[in-house]
């Protein structure tokens, strides 16, 4: 079988890693891909938002799968074309992928459906935004409404901060229009955990847990990023929350789905906050979380392309998923700067000497011959064993030895 994958991150690297394990398998294409996905399959040179090409390029090399790696894609309605046009796609339809596109679509789609999440209010102007924060306590939570790779989700603790956001957001269009809708929203106290799950639209089956670690410096500090590391299993998830998931999230959501008339066939990840064993959500997102998937591919047992494969054809009840009982450790290297601007091109060391883990990229990119930096989040280190410590372990002494100029990491993955 030959399978496209979509993206050039840290996700897609994982993704196309597991995929190549598959005796199914024969080839795997990339668009763009990055230069350690291009040591197991091709990568072709594209946009992940030119459709017309993607479907183009799946039809001439008769791709038996593709899938779509980031969000953007799937809420320009790839997965759409692609089923259009004949082909097999892993990935919800463009108005499911709403559910991520659009945080108001989403806290109305919860409400509705009595999905437990924080109060908020949909602010349309900046004049309104300021008159609505009398309405909530501080800190206050600010929501770009739109898409806004992870850098359009701000913690304020007082009205000064707030409404300087709000200026920057809806005022400024800092975020490129993401913020010119936003949703304010409490403040929710607890712990966050990453609910990961396979679905066809019909039958869920959630993954493995896993606890990202989303501030850029020790102790959760600093501005938000698109994930700084990860852990799984979650090590503070409570016993028996896997039932109460079930029962408060997952349930409701499937009924949604149905009752909205969404065609969704991929991967929902949940982000939650849990207090006092209550879960509530955070957000929707509708594919793989980064860098989730990269600590839960490597505890997947199961062949991935089945599941893929039962998910785009609404068979996912007769595929049992299976996985490991291992520790992962995933912790990202990332460019000075980073989730500000960055320098890129920095010649890459050390990378062939990572001893039992196994290293993603994220950004990086092949100049002159040499590796180099492209990204913020540049690569992924990954560990396996059969503790937290031993994981820890492994993947901060391979920080150690890859180096660039610039290059920083936190040292508290996976602590409390």
């Amino acid at each position: 079988m030959k399978v496209l994958v979509i993206g050039s991150g840290g996700r897609e690297h994982a993704i196309a890693y597991k995929l190549n394990q598959s005796e199914k398998v024969d080839k795997i294409y990339a668009i763009p891909g990055n230069p350690g996905i291009a040591k197991i399959g091709e990568c072709v040179a594209g946009s992940v938002e030119d459709n017309e090409m993607i479907v183009k390029f799946a039809k001439d090399h008769n791709i038996d799968l593709t899938v779509i790696g980031p969000e953007v894609p799937l809420c320009n309605g790839l997965a759409d074309d692609l089923e259009a046009a004949g082909l097999m796609a892993f990935g919800p339809t463009k108005y499911a992928a709403t559910l991520e596109g659009s945080k108001a679509f989403s806290k109305d789609f919860m409400i509705r459906h009595n999905i437990p999440t924080a109060r908020y209010k949909e602010v349309n102007s900046y004049d309104e935004a300021v008159e609505a924060i009398n309405d909530f306590q501080f800190p206050l939570v600010i929501k770009a409404d739109g898409l806004a790779a992870g850098k359009g989700v701000v913690i304020v603790e007082n009205v000064d901060d707030a409404k300087k956001t709000l200026k920057e957001m809806m005022v400024d269009g800092s975020l490129d229009g993401a913020g010119s809708k936003v949703v304010l929203e409490e403040f929710l106290t607890g712990f966050e955990c990453s609910l990961l799950c396979f679905t066809d639209g019909t039958t869920i089956v959630p993954m493995v847990s896993a606890k990202d670690h989303k501030q850029v410096f020790d102790g959760n500090t600093g501005p938000n990023t698109g994930g700084m590391g990860t852990v799984s299993p979650n090590p503070f998830l409570p016993e028996g929350m896997d039932e109460i998931f079930e029962k408060e999230i997952l349930e409701p959501f499937m009924a949604g789905l149905k009752a909205d008339n969404m065609d969704y066939r991929g991967v929902v990840f949940i982000g939650l906050m849990i207090e006092n064993n209550k879960p509530k959500v955070l957000e929707f997102n509708v594919r793989f979380g980064d860098p989730e998937t990269q600590s839960i591919m490597l505890r997947l047992d199961s062949d991935l392309y089945d599941i893929m494969v039962a998910c785009a054809t609404k068979t996912l009840k007769d595929v049992e998923v299976k996985w490991n009982d291992k520790h992962v450790a995933c912790l990202v290297l990332a460019s000075q700067g980073y989730p500000g601007s960055y320098p890129k091109g920095i010649e890459i060391k050390n990378i062939d000497d990572c001893d039992d883990c196994v290293v993603f990229h994220a950004g990086t990119a092949i100049k002159d011959g040499k590796l180099v930096t492209s990204g913020g989040r540049v690569l992924n280190i990954c560990a396996t064993g059969d503790s937290l410590d031993e994981v820890r372990e492994k993947v901060y002494k391979v920080a150690n030895k890859i180096d660039f100029d610039g290059k920083f990491y936190r040292n508290d993955i996976g602590l409390r």
